[in-house]
């Protein structure tokens, strides 16, 4: 063993995880003293020059960290499932396949956890960055002395790239006016290109993107934004290596895939025309024949009972089954076609001589699959006439699923056949089901055993101190002044770069919770909460349950009546764990207050704009009034759009139109000059109600759908154009309008 080694576990061993002996100062970088001697001529003058910047280490490697989305554990080809993913199969086969890796069971929490190496309650987003409520662990505020990956790595003499999603800048902080210090280039980043930092989720074919802190435009090859997001990774990388040949990077590359909506390309849909057709049960049984033989399940695993609300194949009819079977086609393209993009990087990164000398991480999710599209995999669905009603339209637009017009999900019978062989789904904590995936480690200097699995227990915040292991980086006591909290992760390095899987686990004891549902892992053994009472699931269950997963890989064998002191000693533990992490306060969802009712977006000098993040209005009345300045003849063109509504002009006739059908329609055009338009939205009764007035005469009024809304921080607000795909067929985006606005109001009533 090494002496760096050596002193890195004495340092694990006395608790103080990987906080370096040595400070170096990176970016927190003082004038240092001149050592030289001044004269009053040159030729008197000793010069110095003190190392401004900090150097990587002689062949430090270049480290590629890659997170997708929401996936299972038996979705890719990698880990069994019948999605292709030859670029993961690829470096699993060079590299280890790691079948024991856990994540938080939600998005924003597992990636504040991978970034720094601390639990997410640690980091104080123990939910969602928009659920900002006022305790530690969930203020959604990333402390500064928790680092991350990129700052740490800076402070080692790397250049740093963030690309894809980000979403743990804390919500109130993503608008345009900062502050910016909690996006990804005010934590380390070098750059950033990929969705608003704060975002979750987003339209594949027409996302809102950013460089570093400002908005780009739309892409005008109209591809997938994976495409994008492949080309922008592989630029950087470009840039640096030649500005900087041996200077190491930092990637870290989060897609959206395969978050909803699953949007593909078409070329990548019909490559799997008929291949689901067999239904979810029968790939289930696929695949876990395929995990057993590939060695990344234990031999005489078994299926898990059915999930709560998943149909059986069977039942289905042969419309619903053809529909049903169309939706895994696309998202197995959408996967795939991930994979393809993905593949470029690292074909990229071969071409230029870098790949031997490169550490790659591939997270296979950070969580497991999402179960919330219930039986049809059309969100809102819940009566057998609206289910009918969802699967005709989706048979009647079946060719057209995955393209920018739909947005594509799938049932939960895809969940839970894509989670083989566990139960249950993502933002279930308690369960396998939604904290285990796939990881895939590849580094040709540490790994021995090319190819092989890898079986020790191991945690998302277990990569960082695993990638400052591997790199020979150090962490530094400051970064940017401020003193750093320990990394609460356990290095895997010693799985890495053995021979073979005969080496004891180093970590044997991790904490689990999200929405008041919990569990714990210790030394094998795992204690589960359900917590029925306060997290009302589909399964209302308020008992524990215990399992030993060294020999009960997927949880089928409770064992909490045979043995319940293990459950009381667990569970106290569990409660230790939960204080010292800031876990505490349990609670159940998003404690949202409407914290802004009136919005004036000034368009300044140009002629359209927009507010990337609105509160939404949460079925509340509200008034949108836009303020034009000058009027041509026969205007036309968006007054205020999202991409649910639009309040337009056509032949200087308002109208207020929702992507359901709905239309008001105004009795008469504006005048020339200034004057408001406005859209008011009531809820007289059951209804919902669109009103329409010019300066303050009403010209309109008519009923439309009964959830009508503005919706919160996903989507932006446009004034004088249309984002993306049109609500209608009455215009085509981006429909500008061909006057000139000077603001638009949004007043929402309490």
């Amino acid at each position: 063993m090494t002496e760096y080694k050596k002193n890195l576990f004495r340092g694990l061993a006395a608790g103080s995880t990987l906080l370096a002996a040595m400070p170096a100062w990176g970016q927190y970088s003082p004038t240092p003293p001149f050592t030289g001697k001044i004269g009053k001529t040159v030729a008197e003058t000793q010069t110095a020059y003190p190392q401004r910047n900090p150097k990587a280490q002689k062949g430090a490697p270049n480290v590629i960290w890659v997170l997708l989305d929401d996936m299972g554990f038996g979705a890719c080809s990698t880990f069994g499932g019948l999605i292709e993913t030859p670029t993961f199969d690829r470096l699993a086969q060079e590299g280890l396949r790691f079948n024991n890796f856990h994540t938080t069971s939600i998005s924003a929490p597992t990636r504040a956890a991978m970034l720094t190496g601390r639990n997410h309650h640690s980091t104080h987003v123990g939910r969602f960055n928009n659920d900002k409520f006022g305790a530690p662990g969930y203020d959604t505020y990333v402390p500064m002395e928790n680092g991350t990956m990129a700052e740490i790595l800076r402070e080692n003499g790397y250049a740093t790239f963030c690309v894809g999603k980000y979403n743990i800048t804390p919500y109130y902080d993503a608008s345009n006016a900062g502050p910016f210090n909690r996006w990804p280039t005010g934590r380390g980043f070098d750059h950033y290109y990929g969705y608003n930092p704060a975002t979750a989720a987003q339209d594949q074919w027409h996302p809102f993107m950013y460089r570093d802190t400002h908005r780009e435009p739309d892409d005008s090859l109209g591809r997938v934004v994976m495409s994008r997001l492949a080309d922008e990774a592989i630029n950087y990388i470009a840039d640096q290596k030649s500005a900087a040949p041996k200077q190491p990077f930092f990637l870290y590359l989060a897609p959206g895939t395969s978050h909803a909506p699953h949007h593909a390309s078409k070329r990548w849909i019909d490559k799997y025309k008929g291949k689901f057709d067999m239904g979810w049960d029968e790939y289930a049984r696929r695949v876990l024949d395929n995990e057993i033989r590939m060695g990344v399940v234990p031999k005489g695993t078994k299926l898990p009972v059915r999930n709560e609300g998943v149909q059986r194949w069977q039942d289905a009819t042969p419309d619903e089954q053809r529909f049903y079977a169309h939706q895994m086609e696309v998202y197995a393209a959408f996967v795939s076609e991930c994979d393809y993009e993905i593949g470029r990087i690292v074909d990229f990164v071969e071409q230029i001589g870098q790949l031997d000398n490169t550490l790659i991480v591939i997270a296979l999710g950070d969580n497991g699959a999402a179960g919330t599209g219930g039986i049809t995999g059309v969100k809102g669905t819940r009566t057998p006439e609206q289910m009918r009603a969802a699967v005709a339209d989706g048979l009647k637009n079946y060719d057209r699923l995955g393209d920018e017009t739909t947005w594509p999900f799938y049932p939960a019978g895809w969940a839970e056949a894509c989670s083989t062989p566990f139960r249950y789904y993502k933002a279930w904590a308690d369960y396998e089901g939604g904290t285990h995936n796939g990881l895939v480690f590849f580094y040709p200097k540490a790994v021995r055993e090319k190819g092989a699995v890898r079986t020790q227990y191991t945690h998302v915040i277990d990569i960082l101190p695993t990638t400052v292991e591997l790199t020979r980086s150090t962490v530094p006591e400051h970064i940017n002044g401020y003193r750093q909290n320990p990394i609460e992760g356990i290095s895997f390095a010693y799985a890495v770069e053995s021979p073979n899987d005969n080496v004891a686990d180093r970590k044997t004891l991790q904490y689990y919770e999200l929405d008041g549902s919990y569990a714990l892992y210790k030394d094998g053994w795992k204690v589960q909460f359900p917590n029925g009472n306060l997290n009302h699931r589909v399964l209302q269950d308020t008992v524990p349950h215990l399992y030993n997963l060294r020999e009960d890989f997927n949880e089928m064998n409770d064992l909490a009546q045979k043995y319940p002191e293990k459950v009381k000693e667990l569970l106290d533990l569990w409660d230790k764990e939960a204080w010292k992490y800031n876990v505490y306060p349990l609670k159940k969802g998003k404690y949202h207050k409407l914290k802004r009712t009136h919005y004036e977006i000034l368009l300044g000098t140009r002629s359209y704009g927009e507010y990337p993040y609105c509160d939404g209005t949460y079925g509340k009345p509200f008034t949108m009034t836009v303020h034009i300045e000058d009027t041509p003849a026969h205007p036309q063109g968006i007054l205020i759009s999202q991409h649910t509504f639009a309040l337009y002009l056509q032949d200087g006739v308002p109208v207020f139109a929702t992507k359901k059908g709905k239309k008001v329609v105004g009795s008469k055009a504006i005048p020339r000059g200034r004057c408001t338009v406005t859209a008011a939205i009531t809820y007289p009764g059951d209804e919902a109600r669109a009103t329409l007035y010019i300066n303050d005469e009403a010209v309109g009024q008519g009923k439309i759908e009964n959830k009508f809304a503005i919706k919160d921080f996903e989507v932006a607000i446009q004034v004088g154009r249309q984002w993306g795909v049109p609500v209608n067929d009455d215009y085509q985006s981006p429909y500008l309008f061909t006057g000139r606005i000077s603001k638009a109001v949004i007043d929402i009533k309490k």
